[in-house]
Protein backbone atom coordinates (compact mmCIF):
# COMPACT_ATOMS: atom_id res chain seq x y z
CA UNK A 1 0.00 0.00 0.00
CA UNK A 2 1.36 3.82 -0.91
CA UNK A 3 0.46 6.78 0.74
CA UNK A 4 0.50 10.71 -0.32
CA UNK A 5 0.73 12.71 3.07
CA UNK A 6 0.54 12.18 6.53
CA UNK A 7 -0.73 15.48 8.47
CA UNK A 8 0.30 14.72 12.20
CA UNK A 9 -1.71 17.52 13.52
CA UNK A 10 -5.01 17.78 12.12
CA UNK A 11 -8.02 19.45 13.13
CA UNK A 12 -10.27 19.51 10.19
CA UNK A 13 -10.51 15.50 9.09
CA UNK A 14 -12.37 14.17 12.58
CA UNK A 15 -13.39 15.44 16.22
CA UNK A 16 -10.43 16.65 17.71
CA UNK A 17 -6.95 16.76 17.10
CA UNK A 18 -5.40 13.83 15.41
CA UNK A 19 -3.04 12.25 13.04
CA UNK A 20 -4.21 11.84 9.56
CA UNK A 21 -3.15 9.26 6.76
CA UNK A 22 -4.20 9.85 3.04
CA UNK A 23 -3.55 6.65 1.21
CA UNK A 24 -3.15 6.34 -2.45
CA UNK A 25 -5.58 4.43 -4.78
CA UNK A 26 -9.78 4.99 -5.13
CA UNK A 27 -11.67 3.54 -7.90
CA UNK A 28 -14.21 6.12 -7.71
CA UNK A 29 -12.88 8.59 -9.66
CA UNK A 30 -15.79 11.45 -8.35
CA UNK A 31 -15.98 14.46 -10.58
CA UNK A 32 -14.55 17.49 -8.12
CA UNK A 33 -12.17 15.33 -6.12
CA UNK A 34 -10.07 17.41 -3.71
CA UNK A 35 -7.42 14.65 -4.01
CA UNK A 36 -7.25 13.23 -7.56
CA UNK A 37 -3.71 12.55 -7.42
CA UNK A 38 -4.31 9.71 -4.66
CA UNK A 39 -6.49 7.61 -7.23
CA UNK A 40 -3.52 6.12 -8.32
CA UNK A 41 -2.49 3.10 -6.33
CA UNK A 42 1.20 3.54 -7.15
CA UNK A 43 1.28 7.05 -5.72
CA UNK A 44 2.99 8.25 -3.22
CA UNK A 45 5.48 6.38 -0.91
CA UNK A 46 5.23 2.58 0.48
CA UNK A 47 3.89 2.39 3.79
CA UNK A 48 6.14 0.67 5.65
CA UNK A 49 6.38 -0.56 9.61
CA UNK A 50 9.11 2.48 9.72
CA UNK A 51 5.91 4.62 8.54
CA UNK A 52 3.58 2.90 10.97
CA UNK A 53 6.15 2.74 13.90
CA UNK A 54 6.85 6.98 13.43
CA UNK A 55 2.87 7.50 13.87
CA UNK A 56 2.88 5.08 17.24
CA UNK A 57 5.55 7.66 17.99
CA UNK A 58 3.94 10.60 17.59
CA UNK A 59 0.78 9.20 19.30
CA UNK A 60 2.99 8.18 22.54
CA UNK A 61 4.78 11.66 22.80
CA UNK A 62 1.43 13.82 22.54
CA UNK A 63 -0.77 11.27 23.99
CA UNK A 64 -2.75 13.74 26.28
CA UNK A 65 -3.19 16.06 22.77
CA UNK A 66 -4.57 13.86 20.19
CA UNK A 67 -8.27 12.42 19.89
CA UNK A 68 -7.61 9.47 17.02
CA UNK A 69 -6.48 8.82 13.84
CA UNK A 70 -8.43 9.70 10.33
CA UNK A 71 -7.76 7.45 7.25
CA UNK A 72 -8.73 9.36 4.25
CA UNK A 73 -7.10 8.84 0.48
CA UNK A 74 -7.59 7.88 -2.19
CA UNK A 75 -10.08 5.50 -0.44
CA UNK A 76 -8.77 3.44 2.52
CA UNK A 77 -11.16 0.82 1.54
CA UNK A 78 -9.63 0.21 -2.02
CA UNK A 79 -9.06 -3.13 -2.27
CA UNK A 80 -4.92 -2.76 -2.26
CA UNK A 81 -5.76 -0.98 1.24
CA UNK A 82 -7.82 -2.92 3.34
CA UNK A 83 -5.42 -6.03 4.56
CA UNK A 84 -2.92 -3.37 5.33
CA UNK A 85 -5.13 -0.78 6.84
CA UNK A 86 -6.84 -3.68 8.89
CA UNK A 87 -3.55 -4.80 10.63
CA UNK A 88 -2.46 -0.76 11.16
CA UNK A 89 -5.76 -0.40 12.89
CA UNK A 90 -5.09 -3.68 15.02
CA UNK A 91 -2.23 -2.16 16.13
CA UNK A 92 -3.40 1.42 16.50
CA UNK A 93 -6.03 0.37 19.18
CA UNK A 94 -4.22 -2.20 20.71
CA UNK A 95 -1.80 0.36 21.55
CA UNK A 96 -3.92 3.36 21.95
CA UNK A 97 -7.59 2.13 22.87
CA UNK A 98 -9.05 5.26 24.03
CA UNK A 99 -8.06 6.58 20.65
CA UNK A 100 -10.97 6.89 17.59
CA UNK A 101 -10.41 6.10 14.04
CA UNK A 102 -12.45 7.72 11.35
CA UNK A 103 -12.15 6.05 7.90
CA UNK A 104 -13.67 7.72 4.77
CA UNK A 105 -14.90 5.66 1.86
CA UNK A 106 -16.88 6.02 -1.89
CA UNK A 107 -18.79 2.83 -1.24
CA UNK A 108 -21.66 3.16 1.29
CA UNK A 109 -22.07 0.93 4.16
CA UNK A 110 -24.44 -1.32 2.74
CA UNK A 111 -21.61 -1.98 0.11
CA UNK A 112 -18.56 -2.04 2.39
CA UNK A 113 -20.39 -4.41 4.97
CA UNK A 114 -21.32 -7.30 1.84
CA UNK A 115 -17.45 -7.51 1.18
CA UNK A 116 -15.91 -9.13 4.55
CA UNK A 117 -12.69 -7.85 4.07
CA UNK A 118 -13.87 -4.58 4.03
CA UNK A 119 -15.90 -5.30 6.78
CA UNK A 120 -13.37 -6.13 8.94
CA UNK A 121 -11.93 -3.56 8.42
CA UNK A 122 -14.14 -1.25 9.67
CA UNK A 123 -14.95 -3.31 12.63
CA UNK A 124 -11.60 -1.82 14.08
CA UNK A 125 -12.78 2.11 13.21
CA UNK A 126 -15.03 4.12 15.16
CA UNK A 127 -16.81 6.23 12.70
CA UNK A 128 -17.55 5.86 8.83
CA UNK A 129 -17.65 8.84 6.05
CA UNK A 130 -19.30 6.90 3.43
CA UNK A 131 -20.33 7.64 -0.33
CA UNK A 132 -18.91 8.96 -3.23
CA UNK A 133 -18.06 12.86 -3.07
CA UNK A 134 -21.13 14.18 -5.69
CA UNK A 135 -20.21 17.78 -6.80
CA UNK A 136 -24.21 18.62 -7.28
CA UNK A 137 -24.54 17.92 -3.84
CA UNK A 138 -20.88 19.85 -2.58
CA UNK A 139 -22.02 21.67 0.63
CA UNK A 140 -19.29 23.60 2.14
CA UNK A 141 -21.23 23.88 5.88
CA UNK A 142 -21.04 20.50 6.20
CA UNK A 143 -18.61 19.10 8.35
CA UNK A 144 -15.96 16.04 7.72
CA UNK A 145 -17.93 15.56 4.83
CA UNK A 146 -17.94 17.39 0.92
CA UNK A 147 -21.65 15.94 -0.08
CA UNK A 148 -24.65 15.82 1.38
CA UNK A 149 -25.39 12.22 0.29
CA UNK A 150 -22.52 11.16 2.52
CA UNK A 151 -23.31 10.18 5.89
CA UNK A 152 -21.39 9.90 9.20
CA UNK A 153 -21.33 6.88 10.75
CA UNK A 154 -21.30 5.03 13.93
CA UNK A 155 -19.89 1.98 13.13
CA UNK A 156 -19.60 0.96 16.76
CA UNK A 157 -23.08 1.90 17.19
CA UNK A 158 -24.51 0.26 13.85
CA UNK A 159 -22.76 -3.05 14.46
CA UNK A 160 -24.97 -3.24 17.64
CA UNK A 161 -27.76 -2.38 16.31
CA UNK A 162 -27.97 -5.52 13.68
CA UNK A 163 -26.21 -3.07 10.70
CA UNK A 164 -29.13 -0.92 10.36
CA UNK A 165 -26.89 2.76 10.39
CA UNK A 166 -26.83 5.03 13.41
CA UNK A 167 -25.26 8.26 12.69
CA UNK A 168 -22.83 9.79 14.77
CA UNK A 169 -23.50 13.06 16.71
Amino acid sequence: MNYSDIKFTDMINGKGIRVTLFVSGCSHRCKGCFNKETWDSEYGVPFTKDIEENIFEYFERFDSAMRGLSLLGGDPTYHKNVETLKEFCMEFKKRFPKKDIWIWSGFTWEQIIKDPKKYELLKQCDVLIDGKFTEELKDVNLRWRGSSNQRVIDIQATIKNNNEVILYE
